[in-house]
Parts: C-alpha cells; sequence; structure tokens
C-alpha cells in the first residue's frame, strides 16, 4: 500500500495526490500538521525525513522524498505507457528533467511569495515574486511555442508529462503570494488544458476547469 505523508494546503504534497489521481492509484494519507503545528520538525517525523519536508512517500517500506523525484518514481513504476515519463525516450526524458529541475525554482520562488503572505514566513517576498515573474515569462513563452508546434504541453509531445504536473501547483497558487497570472495567457490556458484531463483533482486554492472547456476536448 502507497502511503503519503501529506499537509492539505501543501502544493508539493498536492501534486503528488494529483499524480496519482491521474494515475488512479489507491493510496494512504498520513496527514501531517505543517501550520501551525509544524510536525514536520518534531522527532517522529523526522525519523521519516531527516530534512523535515513534506512530502515523503511510503511505497510498501520503500520510503522517499523530495516531490519531483516522487513523481518521477509513481510514474516510472506505475505508468505502463511510458507517457508521464518517457524513460524509453532519452531526448524527452531530458527534456522532462530539465523541467522538473524549472518547477524546482517555481517552489523556490512563487511558493516562497505565498509561505510569506498567507502562513506568515520571515521571507523576502518582494525578490520571490519578482523571481516568479521572470520564470513565467520563460514558461508562458514555451507553452506559446508548444501550442504552436505540438498539443500545448511543456515538453514536446501530445501527451503531458510529469513536468506538466510539477510545475501545476505554485503556478495556480500564485495569486496567493500576490503574482497575478494576467500577463501570461498561455500559462492560463496550459492551467485550462491540466484541469481538462481525466482525474483531475483540486485542493484549497485550486477550482475545477469550466464544463464547456472539458467537453470541448478531443478524445
Amino acid at each position: 500500500m502507497i502511503k503519503l505523508y501529506d499537509y492539505e494546503l501543501s502544493g508539493n504534497c498536492y501534486k503528488l495526490r494529483l499524480m496519482m489521481s491521474l494515475l488512479e492509484l489507491h493510496y494512504e494519507r498520513a496527514d501531517v500538521e505543517f501550520y501551525p503545528g509544524k510536525a514536520h520538525k518534531q522527532e517522529a517525523f523526522l525519523a521519516l525525513n531527516p530534512l523535515g519536508q513534506l512530502p515523503v512517500l511510503d511505497d510498501d517500506g520503500f520510503v522517499l522524498r523530495d516531490a519531483q523525484a516522487i513523481l518521477s518514481y509513481l510514474a516510472a513504476r506505475y505508468d505502463a505507457s511510458r507517457r508521464w515519463y518517457p524513460t524509453d525516450d532519452p531526448r524527452r526524458l531530458g527534456e522532462v528533467n530539465m523541467w522538473l529541475a524549472f518547477a524546482d525554482g517555481i517552489t523556490g520562488t512563487a511558493s516562497a511569495a505565498r509561505l510569506a503572505e498567507v502562513f506568515g514566513y520571515d521571507l523576502d517576498a518582494d525578490a520571490a515574486r519578482s523571481g516568479a515573474r521572470a520564470l513565467f515569462r520563460v514558461l508562458d513563452e514555451r507553452l506559446w511555442f508548444a501550442e504552436r508546434d505540438d498539443d500545448g504541453w511543456i515538453c514536446s509531445g501530445e501527451h503531458p508529462t510529469i513536468a506538466d504536473i510539477a510545475c501545476f501547483p505554485y503556478v495556480m497558487l500564485a495569486e496567493e503570494g500576490g503574482i497575478s497570472l494576467l500577463d501570461y495567457p498561455a500559462i492560463r490556458r496550459w492551467t485550462d488544458r491540466v484541469k481538462a484531463l481525466p482525474g483531475f483533482v483540486v485542493m484549497a486554492g485550486i477550482f475545477p476547469g469550466s464544463a464547456s472547456y472539458q467537453i470541448n476536448q478531443p478524445s
């Protein structure tokens, strides 16, 4: 049985819940009170992850930390089609891994601004917002070309990859950190495409897409 050590309001935890829903995986959730209890810094949790960070996944005794690493593991182990994490295509695999690193940059900027504004962390929110906007410009341009050349996903090809799932949560939650998406039209269209995926689930601050958009998607 898969067990996810989880916090409802964490974008990094959410991306794993979303991925497991898209893969139709059954799992157990172990809630960890990140705020205000800071249970992720307590001895019991540090025995699982000495870095004191969420999320953590336990798959029948195999314990893994780091959201991007867990996304890679889930897709490699449970997606027989290899569409989400194309381990049989070195070029696309390299592309996916490149954008997974980019997702870490979004976490370090857009998520940091949210931590400052919503959770009261002592972080430089203005610097975080500036960094996030620079990354969003890069992502918006990439998605504009992806819409022109492919099916509009971050990596080349007709199917989304875990790179889309890795980047999605903290883009969607950016406005909670004071970062508007109005200047990034290709990003906003991409978020609608993600919301239209079969198995899409929501979290607090991330809402379903419009029914009309989903109905109009090609089968």
